[in-house]
């Protein structure tokens, strides 16, 4: 996959991922101030934790596009 995509391609894939990044942790910064202050809203908390697993499976659909493919 990484043969087909062009340098500008790569890096915006590359912004993306580190967009995603900083993203992923502000929601899990989010997440624990809330959980530190007590106001425990479980609604609003599954829906950060929701968020933030579709964040992560989008970052490692981005780096495995990034990544060559290895034939053993």
């Amino acid at each position: 996959m990484v043969d087909e995509l062009n340098e500008a391609e790569r890096d915006a894939i590359r912004q993306e991922v580190e967009r995603l990044r900083l993203e992923h942790k502000d929601l899990e910064d989010a997440i624990d101030a809330l959980l530190a202050v007590g106001a425990v809203d479980q609604l609003q908390i599954q829906r950060l934790k929701k968020r933030k697993l579709l964040l992560r499976d989008r970052l490692a659909f981005l780096e495995d596009q990034l990544t060559p493919d290895i034939i053993a």
